[in-house]
């Protein structure tokens, strides 16, 4: 497996796990205040629609010129991943506050106990569970796609990552707080943006010296670009309150 690969399998894995945290802390906050039948309920449902997306529109994406798909793929990780980074660069810095999972479990269950019917809690799972399952199958098509022959490895990533977070979900019974989010947040503007960059330009025509060894090149220019502006705005953001 090369280098590549490995790089590749690691960032489906980072950015599907960031999207399941979310999920999880939903259905968590549905079992505990609802019943687990209605927050189970909602999470199968959700997953028979995302299954019915895939399999309707799934093999449309083999006609795709790969080409094309690089460029386009490249972007979409552009904008994705400089969104993500600016807000981990801005938390990290402390011009942001911190993405706290127990607020969130909070808000949910608050929300909640003000509807009486289950029915509440399913919507409120289904919805969940579908949307950041939309957004782990964006993940799976954009880095699967860049190549031939990535799919799997995508796919392998994001499997990788429901497993992991339903094991834990399944034996903590709440919610997600001590798992680094931000920190891997941070880790998945990185890479979204490497990627975004590694691609785009060869979709542009642009051919990278050493190949797709040249993708650990761009990872540590962008991941020292990232540091930096971190300690640049940490040093001003302190100014700031000093002088407040």
């Amino acid at each position: 497996m090369s280098t590549h690969d490995v790089l590749l399998i690691l960032a489906a894995f980072l950015a599907s796990a960031v999207e399941m945290v979310e999920a999880l802390t939903i259905v968590l906050a549905v079992g505990v205040t609802r019943g687990w039948r209605t927050a189970l309920t909602g999470t199968l449902t959700a997953f028979v629609a995302l299954a019915a997306i895939v399999a309707v529109f799934g093999p449309a994406l083999r006609y795709i010129p790969i080409d094309a798909l690089r460029l386009a793929v490249g972007a979409l990780l552009l904008v994705f991943g400089l969104q993500w980074l600016r807000k981990a660069i801005l938390r990290a810095s402390g011009y942001k506050a911190l993405h706290d999972e127990d607020a969130i479990f909070k808000r949910e269950v608050a929300e909640m106990e003000a509807h009486a019917t289950d029915w509440y809690g399913f919507v409120l799972s289904f919805k969940g569970v579908f949307l950041e399952g939309m957004e782990v199958v964006f993940i799976v098509i954009t880095f699967g796609g860049g190549e031939k022959g990535h799919y799997p490895l995508a796919i392998a990533g994001a499997a990788a990552a429901f497993v992991l977070v339903a094991l834990i979900g399944a034996a903590v019974h709440r919610p997600l707080s001590r798992v680094p989010e931000n920190t891997m947040k941070f880790a998945v503007g990185v890479m979204l943006t490497t990627f975004g960059i590694f691609w785009g330009s060869e979709g542009a025509g642009i051919r990278w010296p050493a190949g797709d060894a040249a993708l650990l090149g761009v990872l540590a220019f962008v991941l020292a670009t990232a540091w930096i502006l971190v300690a640049v705005l940490r040093q001003r953001h302190a100014r700031e309150k000093i002088a407040a």
